[in-house]
């Protein structure tokens, strides 16, 4: 989906399109009956999973007031009402009852313990994606993943670059580099 499918507003980040399709591809969905996105902002990855993947269960945290009334104009617009939204801050109850997959797009300064929080409601086999614009961040989650029970660890950089306009030509602007980290809930046999 294109971005400029998705309401947006000042200071209720979005996932990108570009990094979106790696995110949609690196938590397998296809065979998931279940997925939660924390931190969901306008709701992009959740609503285009929810889209892709009719029969899955989705669950959306969000801790922004601001952010829950954009994503819910985007769920509207999208037509999608099978996302179940939570307003509160990650780690919390959990609303389904175990996931197949969680997505991490915004931790809130408590990523250590959302990472923690995920690992627990994840069934074993389950794919943790996590993406990060501070290097802070990324070490932090390699770090902490490094004693915690997963396998198939990676991380890639994401660089994207749109052509844009510029006066009679064009320029290629820079998006910010994204991190996005994937792995499996389990150890290695």
């Amino acid at each position: 989906m294109k971005d400029s499918e998705f309401l947006r507003a000042d200071k209720v980040p979005m996932t990108k399109q570009e990094v979106r399709s790696v995110v949609l591809d690196r938590l397998e969905l296809n065979h998931a009956r279940c997925f939660v996105d924390v931190g969901a902002g306008t709701g992009s990855v959740a609503i285009e999973a929810a889209l892709r993947f009719p029969d899955l269960k989705v669950a959306a945290i969000e801790k922004n007031t601001h952010a829950i009334a954009i994503m819910r104009q985007n769920m509207t617009r999208h037509e999608v009402e099978h996302i179940e939204l939570v307003q509160d801050i990650a780690p919390c109850d959990m609303v389904l009852s175990e996931a197949d997959a969680i997505f991490v797009g915004g931790s809130g300064g408590n990523l250590s313990e959302i990472i923690d929080w995920a690992l627990n409601h994840l069934a074993d086999g389950g794919r943790l994606v996590m993406t990060f614009i501070l290097q802070g961040n990324l070490h932090q989650a390699l770090g902490h993943l490094g004693n915690c029970p997963v396998r198939d660890l990676d991380c890639t950089q994401i660089m994207v670059s749109p052509l844009t306009r510029l006066g009679s030509s064009y320029y290629f602007k820079p998006n910010n580099p994204t991190f996005v980290i994937s792995c499996i809930k389990g150890r290695n046999e």
